[in-house]
């Protein structure tokens, strides 16, 4: 996904590490134009949506590919601001469409076939996931429900300390875009599954890089925050869960 920096219009509140304005709920009006190194799974995540429910909104089909200057909506009715490059491409598969379209008969028109059925998801792209310690590092904080709460888990550990995958799964997000993440990585495990591993000092992994359990995939850090630590978040559905109810209990 390649994207662009733009200003946002009617910006809804800006969902963080711990939740102060939102408290975990999803955000239900306003937009976002999307920015440099945003894809739509890190838009999602700001702004607590399953990314699945967040692209239906706004008409975007699988991959989910966004563009500079698109405009996503939270409140319901879908974005149609595009980029420039994107309106060009339009504008000609359109124009090629509408000449197709008047040199076929309608006879054909009449006869076109059913809309296929919807896709059904295997259990393999929904089901539980085999998770895994992202880190070596002492617990410094729990996840919390409460207002203020953090969504997740702090692990200390030392500055460039390996931070691995706690699962097997494709890296959908790269980047220091998100508010109170500092340097971030999101996987995507499946269909409705994705970690994040916040506050690195170093990235090892890049966009679209499937990786396996237990892969190294950054160095812990401070970044975005004061002290050397990993923030370790796991999403079902596009809500935060507590990461202690699926890691394998330390001795």
């Amino acid at each position: 996904m390649i994207l662009c920096g733009c200003a946002v219009r009617n910006p809804p509140p800006v969902v963080d590490i711990y939740q102060r304005d939102e408290q975990g709920t999803r955000v239900t009006s306003g937009s976002h134009r999307v920015q440099r190194g945003e894809t739509l799974y890190s838009i999602a995540w700001r702004y607590g949506w399953d990314y699945r429910s967040l692209a239906r909104t706004n008409g975007i089909g699988a991959p989910y590919t966004i563009y500079p200057g698109q405009v996503i909506s939270f409140g319901g009715a879908s974005a149609t601001e595009t980029t420039p490059e994107r309106r060009t491409a339009s504008s000609s598969s359109s124009s090629a469409g509408s000449r197709a379209a008047s040199s076929g008969s309608s006879t054909a028109s009449r006869s076109s076939s059913p809309p296929a059925p919807p896709k059904t998801s295997s259990p393999a792209s929904t089901g539980p996931v085999p998770w895994q310690w992202p880190a070596d590092g002492k617990l410094l904080e729990r996840y919390s429900t409460a207002a203020g709460g953090r969504r997740g888990i702090a692990i200390g550990g030392r500055e460039g300390s390996p931070v691995r995958a706690a699962a097997a799964g494709r890296v959908v997000y790269r980047g220091s875009g998100l508010t109170g993440y500092g340097n971030l990585l999101i996987i995507k495990h499946n269909d409705r599954w994705l970690s994040a591993y916040a506050h690195n000092k170093k990235l090892l992994v890049k966009e679209g890089d499937q990786v396996s359990a237990g892969e190294e995939i950054a160095t812990m850090g401070a970044s975005g925050t004061l002290h050397t630590q990993l923030h370790f978040e796991i999403r079902k559905d596009g809500q935060p869960v507590d990461p202690l109810t699926l890691l394998p209990r330390k001795s």
